[in-house]
Formats: C-alpha cells, structure tokens, sequence
C-alpha cells in the first residue's frame, strides 16, 4: 500500500462559500495560484450554483478565466475541480471548459447526505431526489471526459437527526457508485466526528468501496479531525481534503454569537500525515503562504463590509 496521501484543498469553494462578506474575483484566484504554488494535488476552485442561493460563488466563470494560465502552467499535474448541483450547472461547466479549449476542470462533484432532514434542508429534495439530478450531470460528465466526485455529507452525525448508522452511508456509498461516480467524499459535515465513529463508519464503507475510491473530508469543531485522520490513514485511506487557513465550518454546526470552526487546515492534515509516517506533494513554505493568503482574504472582505 502507498504511504503517498493526496490532498483537496478546497479553501476557494467551500472555505468561502458560507462568508457573509463577498470575496473579490481577484483575490480568490489569487488564492487559487498560490495553492497551484504550494503543490496541493487537487483544488476545488468553485461551485457552478445559482448566484441568488450562494453569491460568492456567483463568479465561477469569470474566476476561472483567470486561472487559466494558472492551470496550464502548472509544474506538476495538477486537477481542479468544481461543485456541480444540476444539469444546468454542468451545462455552464462545460462551456467554461470549451472556452479554455482545454481540461481546465478535470472533475465535478455532486453532493447528497446520508440524513434525510439534511438533504431536504441543504438541497430541498430527498436523498431518492438528489440521486435522480446526478443522472444528467454523471451523463454529461463522462461524454465529456470529466472525473465524478460524489459528496456525502453526514457520514457520521446529523445536526437535526443525530449519529447515523454506518450503513445508510455504505448503501449510499453503492448507490453513488451504481450512477457512476468515480470517487466517493465522505464527510463529516459538523464536525462530530471522533476516531472511534470514524472507524465504525469506514468499516461499513469499505465492505463496499475499495479504500482507493474513498475521500474523508472533516471539520475540526470539537478539535479531534487530526485523530481521526490516523484513524483512516491505518484503515487504508490516502485521501483527504482540506483548507487552506482552516476557512469554512458548516452553517448547522454554529451556535449564536459562535461559528463553528472550519475544515480541518491542510497545516494541520500535513502534520497528521508526516506524525503518521507518509508523504505529501506539499511545499511547506509556499503553503504557509498560502495559508497567510487565505486568512488575509477574509479578513480584509470583512473590514470591507463593516465600513460600507
């Protein structure tokens, strides 16, 4: 088994999609490049959603024209992604990728939940629902020559129903795999998790997913992800996806007057890896850089919004 670990940094979409201030064009692909820089395998760079649910993702197309050169010039192979909610979505993707005239995105992702509250919450349609949008896109993808990632989210705890069964996310996990995803992204939308229910979920998953096709995407609110990142690392895992700075932290998981902390840092996800012995792409300065990058972005998005 290879002790090599790829990591998604997915700071750009879901990192600033939740920041109330909006964060300038420039300044994202900016961000963008200096992870290009820092040597991270994967970047989620944006999500192709309608502007009136998520306005600071209402730039997708106009971001991407500026990463081009970012993403051609590239000195190591590098893949970007993006978050893909319907056909119309993909319908804008593939025009994205028709103008660079060539791979700019390599992969889209489609998200569902193993909690059916959640599902309705986040997307308004069941998980049955859900499943039935993907058709056209996974469709779309594959003429298209595009990789599919498929989001679960609530693979260990729901905010409105609780701890989830281990096996709702495996017969999620199958079903996902059915439509055709290629790859299947499991994460921990709050932040419960804790290398025990880690464990028990990934049992259940990996009875029908190869560990190779499995990403762990955590949330670190109760500080416990780089645990949990061990956990799956001796389970087989060599997947994770991460942010740069720590942005993000789900809606749900925030109390009043406290927002929930964020994804797990792609820092700390380099410490858990290089504790357990494995190896990453990643140059460490150029991601403290990046890091400092994505701190300042938001930091200076909000003063913009106190002042106006």
């Amino acid at each position: 088994m290879t002790d090599r670990v790829r990591i998604t940094d997915v700071a750009p979409r879901d990192g600033l999609q939740n920041e109330a201030a909006l964060v300038p064009t420039d300044d994202k692909a900016r961000l963008i490049e200096a992870l290009c820089l820092a040597g991270v395998d994967e970047i989620e760079v944006t999500s192709f959603v309608s502007p009136k649910w998520i306005p600071q993702l209402g730039d997708a197309a106009e971001l991407l024209e500026r990463v081009v050169d970012c993403k051609a010039n590239a000195l190591s192979p590098m893949c970007f992604s993006a978050l893909v909610p319907n056909a119309k979505g993909m319908d804008r993707l593939i025009d994205v990728n028709e103008r660079a005239g060539f791979m700019l995105i390599d992969k889209v992702s489609v998200f569902t939940a193993a909690s059916e509250t959640f599902s309705q919450k986040n997307t308004n349609a069941s998980i049955a629902e859900t499943l039935e949008r993907f058709v056209p896109v996974i469709e779309a993808a594959k003429s298209h020559a595009l990789a599919v990632r498929g989001y679960i989210s609530c693979a260990i705890a729901c905010p409105f129903e609780g701890a989830i069964e281990p096996a709702a996310v495996a017969r999620l996990s199958q079903q996902l795999l059915d439509l055709g995803v290629n790859e299947i992204d499991l994460g921990d939308t709050i932040g419960d998790a804790t290398p025990d229910s880690t464990r028990a979920m990934l049992q259940a998953v990996l009875e029908a997913v190869d560990a190779s096709r499995l990403v762990l995407h955590l949330h670190d609110t109760h500080g416990k992800a780089a645990s949990c990142v061990r956990t799956a690392l001796d389970m087989g895992l060599r997947s994770f996806d991460s942010s740069a700075g720590g942005l993000g932290g789900c809606p749900y998981a925030s109390t009043p007057g406290k927002r929930a902390p964020g994804n797990i840092s792609t820092a700390a996800l380099l410490e858990a890896i290089d504790a357990a012995g494995m190896t990453t792409g990643i140059d460490r300065e150029k991601l403290s850089e990046a890091s400092r990058l994505a701190a300042d972005i938001v930091s200076a998005a909000s003063k913009r919004e106190a002042a106006s």
